[in-house]
């Protein structure tokens, strides 16, 4: 469902050139995450967003686009006017009326079909094809276009995805602080993949993304002290080709986890780690994933929240090296060209744990209190139409 649902084709066409051409994206949303324990209360999504725009090609490699991406939830009117993340330190009294719009534009320059280089609005989010405990799939219908500067390199063994995500500009004297997100995920490649005749594909992923919250002309701030945070992930993957009609592909991968807290006191933990196995296999429509993590003194900064030690909904409240064991089915169907539906259940089981609630009194003492969360299990649907057409309008 990812290549389907949430991802977006980055193939760059040579073919194209002179060519003006309206392209309309979409997707249309309806996710509910039952979530339980005390890690994150639950919430629900439904809405869609649309993303039109035009593209021409003055050259061979070199591809300009311009739109606008806009954001709809179902039953709201008004919306904050910011990007939308997980990390703490944003607010804002400003909003937007009936969508939450942001400009899109991106400049696609591909000097050979191996290496391409994006100014503007990159190929962002899942695109990205990082690990759960390092980004939230869901933020493909929470966050705003990712925006910066990225480079793309595919080869038969290696594959690099570079950006800068620049989530937050300052002017001087602002009172908010900039923000940005550097990141690399790459897979280096042992053998050719299995489509290529082989019965087995063995690679290695690296992926890292590194957090910054600061700026030095924000003068009038009340929080200007540096913020930057850490995750890392390196692991061992293998596809293994089924000989059955209906039942493709095999996948194993398994990861290290890493977090670190390098400046600043945002979070309780300066250090801390975890280990991430998944198991997938592919059947005609259908993908059964099921996986395990356990961490220490692990956060994630834009992963999903049942990933972590610390608390969404209680920012005093840390666990214990956490463990969580999940299972999920996922159905993909491509109902003709640039249209595909997604339907998918998750089930999580977050393992009975120690926790500590830590609180200051009004001497500014610290206060720990233990004690022991049960085991819960939270429960995630949700149903996904995705479009993704363009056509011509004139040739030069």
């Amino acid at each position: 469902m990812s290549q389907l649902i949430y991802t977006e084709d980055t193939t760059f066409s040579y073919t194209e050139v002179h060519e003006l051409k309206v392209r309309f994206r979409n997707m249309n949303f309806f996710r509910n995450n039952e979530y339980k324990g005390n890690l994150v209360k639950g919430y629900t999504l439904p809405g869609l967003w649309i993303l039109p725009s035009v593209s021409y090609q003055p050259l061979k490699t070199l591809k300009i686009e311009a739109g606008a991406y806009m954001l709809r939830y179902w039953g709201e009117n008004q919306y904050p006017n910011t990007h939308y993340t997980n990390l703490p330190g944003y607010e804002t009294d400003d909003t937007q009326s009936a969508f939450h719009a942001v400009p899109f534009f991106r400049i696609h320059y591909a000097p050979t079909p191996e290496i391409s280089l994006v100014l503007g609005n990159i190929y962002g989010r899942n695109n990205h094809g990082l690990i759960e405990p390092l980004y939230n799939k869901e933020m493909v219908m929470t966050s705003d276009p990712e925006a910066g500067v990225q480079l793309l390199w595919n080869t038969r063994r290696f594959n690099l995805d570079m950006w800068v995500n620049w989530e937050s500009f300052i002017f001087q004297g602002d009172k908010q602080q900039e923000e940005f997100t550097f990141g690399i995920s790459s897979r280096i490649k042992a053998n050719s993949p299995i489509f290529e005749n082989n019965k087995a594909h063995f690679y290695i992923p690296l992926q890292l993304i590194f957090k910054h919250q600061g700026g030095e002309i924000n003068t009038s701030a009340t929080v200007r002290n540096v913020k930057t945070w850490l995750n890392a992930a390196a692991g061992l993957g293998i596809d293994i080709k089924m000989p059955f009609r209906n039942f493709k592909k095999l996948n194993f991968e398994a990861h290290a986890a890493y977090y670190s807290q390098q400046k600043g006191n945002t979070f309780p933990f300066d250090k801390g780690y975890g280990i991430y196995g998944k198991a997938v296999g592919d059947f005609k429509n259908f993908r059964l994933h099921a996986g395990y993590w356990q961490c220490h003194n692990f956060v994630s900064l834009m992963g999903d929240p049942l990933f972590g030690a610390v608390s969404i909904s209680n920012k005093n409240l840390v666990y214990d090296k956490p463990k969580t064991a999940f299972l999920s089915l996922e159905y993909a169907h491509h109902i003709g060209k640039g249209f595909a539906l997604g339907i998918h259940a998750d089930a999580y089981n977050t393992f009975k744990s120690n926790t500590r609630s830590i609180n200051i009194d009004k001497d500014g003492n610290t206060i720990t209190t233990t004690s022991s969360m049960p085991n819960s299990i939270s429960f995630i649907a949700g149903i996904y139409l995705r479009t993704d057409f363009s056509f011509l309008i004139k040739r030069f």
